[in-house]
C-alpha cells in the first residue's frame, strides 16, 4: 500500500475489488497480475493504492464506493494528437468515410445537396479512394450535376487535399487562367485541357477555405461539447490538442461553465510563430485543465496525398508530376526562418509541435531541433508531428536530441493500403517505427488525429499491438508494440511529454485522480479483441465523468 504523506480524513471516493494497472516501472510481477486491487480519492487526487481491505478502511459516511467487479484500472487515457473543435464539427457534417466507390459517393452528396438552401456550403468529406475497387481520385465532374446551386468543400480522410465543385472554384476565383500555384500547395489540372479537376492540395485549399462561412461561437460550443463527450466514453481524460486560434475561447468558455471535463493542452496551429509568442504566453487560463503549451507548424503534407516530404520520389509517381517527392511548406521555408521561429519558442520556455510525415520533412526537422538544442534550454520535449516515414539512420536521433515522437498508429492500419506502393518496400524499414523507436529509447507518444480517423484509442492499440491493416492483413509486424507499451503510450508518456509526468500518467498517491475502468482487460483478452474494449467509467480529478451504466 502507498499513501500520501497528508492524508487526513475519509476519502472522498474509493474504487475496490479492481484490477489495477498503475503503469509504474519497473513492475514488479506479471503485468497480467495486479499488485493492487483497490485505490482512495481525496480533493481531486489519489491518496492511497493497495489491497481492499486497507482501502476500505478510508471509507466514510459520505465517501463514494466504486465496486469495479474485477475489471481493470488503468490511468486515464491521453490523445497526444487530436483537433476537438474540428472533430466535433465534423460529427454535424457529410461525413464520406465510409462510402465505398464512385456511385455511393455521388449519392451521398447528392442528398446533402437537397437537404441544402442555395448558395449554402457543403462541408466535411473523410474520404478516400484507396480500397476502393476503381481508385481513381474524384473529380468535381463527380458532383457538380448534382451540386449546381450548392457549394462544396470535401476534405480527403487526411486534410492535405480536398475536392470542390465548380460552384465554390467559381466563388474563389480558381480559373483555367489562374497563372500559378499558391507557394507549398498545387490547383491539380487535367493534363490536356489545363482545367482545375477540382482537387486542390495543402496550401490551395486555403483560398476556398477563407470564403467559407466560420461557424458562430454557439455552434464553435457545441462542437467542443459533442467532441469531449465523445473522448470521455472512451475513458480519454487528456488530450493535447492542435488548436485553431478561434478555438481557444471555446476552451475557455467550457472552463469557466464547468463543461471542459477534459484536460486539454494546446498547441497553437499558427504560421508566423514569432507573432504569436507573447499570446501564448499571456493566455489568461494555465491551470490543471486548460493550458497553452506551444505552436503547432507544417513541414509537408500527407503519404495519401502524396505530399509528404521525401528524400527520393515516390514509388509511383508520374512522370509529368510537379511534386515528385512531395513538397515543403511555406512554413517550412525559407530555412533561416524556419530556424528563426525554432529558436523563439525555445527562448520562450515553450514547446514547438510540427508536423513532418516524409522522411526528408523529419529529417530537416531534427536539424532544426539538433541546431536549437545546442544553443537553447536543456529538457524542451519538442515534437515531430505524425513521425511516419523515417530514414533508420535518424530513428536514434529521437532519444539524443530529447524529441518526442508523436505518432497515429491507426494511421499505419489506414495507409497499409497504399504506403508500399507509394515508396516500395526497400524504404519501409524506418515506416511506422513504433518498436524501433521505443528501443532506441525515443519518448513515443499515441494519438488518434481525430476527426482524421476515430477517436477510440483501443482502435490504436489493436493497430500498434497486432500490426493488422483495416484489410485485416498484418503489415510491418515487427514494428509492433507489447499491450503494455501501446498503454503506455497512451497514458504513462503522453504527460511526460508534456512535462507532467509530476501529476498525471500513472495511479500513484498525490497524482491527480484521472482513471478509466475499463470494459475488458486489455492485458488478458486475445489481441484481435483489443479493438472492442471500451471505457466502463471515467474518472477526471475523482468525479465520474462518464459511465456505460
Amino acid at each position: 500500500t502507498v499513501r500520501a504523506d497528508s492524508q487526513t480524513g475519509p476519502a472522498d471516493m474509493v474504487i475496490v475489488n479492481g484490477r489495477i494497472w498503475t503503469g509504474v516501472e519497473p513492475i514488479a510481477g506479471p503485468e497480467k497480475e495486479p499488485l493492487a486491487t483497490a485505490l482512495a480519492i481525496k480533493d481531486s487526487k489519489i491518496i492511497a493504492v493497495g489491497g481492499d481491505a486497507e482501502i476500505r478502511n478510508q471509507v466514510g459516511p459520505s465517501t463514494q464506493v466504486i465496486d469495479a467487479n474485477r475489471r481493470r484500472v488503468i490511468p486515464g487515457m491521453t490523445d497526444s494528437h487530436v483537433h476537438m473543435i474540428g472533430g466535433g464539427l465534423q460529427l454535424g457534417r457529410l461525413n464520406l468515410r465510409e462510402v465505398k466507390s464512385k456511385e455511393e459517393f455521388i449519392k451521398a452528396v447528392a442528398e446533402a445537396a437537397k437537404k441544402r438552401k442555395p448558395g449554402e456550403w457543403i462541408l466535411g468529406g473523410r474520404w478516400s479512394v484507396e480500397s476502393w475497387a476503381e481508385s481513381a481520385s474524384p473529380k468535381k465532374d463527380w458532383i457538380d450535376s448534382v451540386t449546381r446551386t450548392v457549394p462544396v468543400l470535401l476534405w480527403r480522410m487526411d486534410g492535405h487535399q480536398a475536392l470542390v465543385n465548380s460552384v465554390a472554384l467559381q466563388l474563389t476565383g480558381i480559373t483555367d487562367y489562374t497563372p500559378k500555384d499558391p507557394a507549398g500547395g498545387e490547383i491539380e489540372r487535367d493534363r490536356y485541357t489545363m482545367a482545375p479537376t477540382g482537387i486542390l492540395k495543402e496550401s490551395a485549399i486555403d483560398w476556398v477555405e477563407r470564403i467559407v462561412p466560420k461557424p458562430s461561437a454557439a455552434e464553435l460550443d457545441e462542437a467542443l461539447l459533442r467532441a469531449i463527450k465523445l473522448a470521455n466514453s472512451f475513458g480519454i481524460t487528456s488530450v493535447h490538442d492542435m488548436s485553431e486560434p478561434n478555438h481557444l475561447e471555446p476552451f475557455q468558455r467550457a472552463h469557466r461553465s464547468g463543461a471542459l471535463t477534459i484536460r486539454v493542452t494546446s498547441y497553437l496551429s499558427v504560421e508566423d510563430w514569432t507573432a504569436h509568442v507573447n499570446d501564448v504566453q499571456r493566455f489568461p487560463i494555465h491551470d490543471e485543465l486548460l493550458r497553452v503549451a506551444g505552436c503547432k507548424g507544417y513541414m509537408d503534407g500527407s503519404l495519401g496525398s502524396r505530399t509528404a516530404y521525401m528524400h527520393e520520389p515516390y514509388a509511383d509517381a508520374s512522370t509529368d508530376s510537379k511534386y515528385p517527392r512531395g513538397q515543403l511548406t511555406a512554413f517550412a521555408n525559407p530555412p533561416e526562418t524556419f530556424q528563426n521561429r525554432i529558436n523563439k519558442l525555445d527562448e520562450a520556455g515553450l514547446q514547438s509541435a510540427v508536423h513532418a510525415i516524409g522522411d526528408e520533412g523529419i529529417h530537416l526537422l531534427l536539424n532544426a531541433y539538433e541546431t536549437v538544442s545546442k544553443n537553447g534550454r536543456k529538457d524542451s520535449r519538442h515534437r515531430v508531428e505524425h513521425a511516419q516515414h523515417l530514414r533508420v539512420e535518424d530513428i536514434p536521433r529521437f532519444a539524443k536530441l530529447g524529441v518526442v515522437a508523436s505518432m497515429q498508429p491507426y494511421h499505419k492500419a489506414d495507409d497499409a493500403r497504399y504506403a508500399e506502393k507509394a515508396l516500395g518496400s526497400a524504404r519501409l524499414g524506418g515506416s511506422y517505427a513504433f518498436r524501433q523507436l521505443v528501443d532506441a529509447g525515443a519518448l513515443v507518444v499515441f494519438g488518434s488525429d481525430f476527426p482524421v480517423v476515430t477517436l477510440d484509442p483501443f482502435a490504436g492499440i489493436h493497430s500498434a499491438v497486432t500490426a493488422k491493416t483495416l484489410t485485416g492483413e498484418v503489415w510491418l509486424k515487427d514494428h509492433s508494440l507489447t499491450t503494455a507499451e501501446a498503454l503506455r503510450s497512451y497514458t504513462v508518456w503522453p504527460q511526460k511529454a508534456i512535462h507532467r509526468e509530476d501529476q498525471l500518467g500513472t495511479l500513484e498517491a498525490g497524482k491527480l485522480a484521472d482513471i478509466a475502468i475499463l470494459s475488458e482487460d486489455p492485458l488478458s483478452v486475445p489481441a484481435d479483441n483489443l479493438a472492442t474494449i471500451r471505457a466502463w467509467k471515467t474518472i477526471l480529478g475523482g468525479k465520474i465523468v462518464h459511465s456505460s451504466e
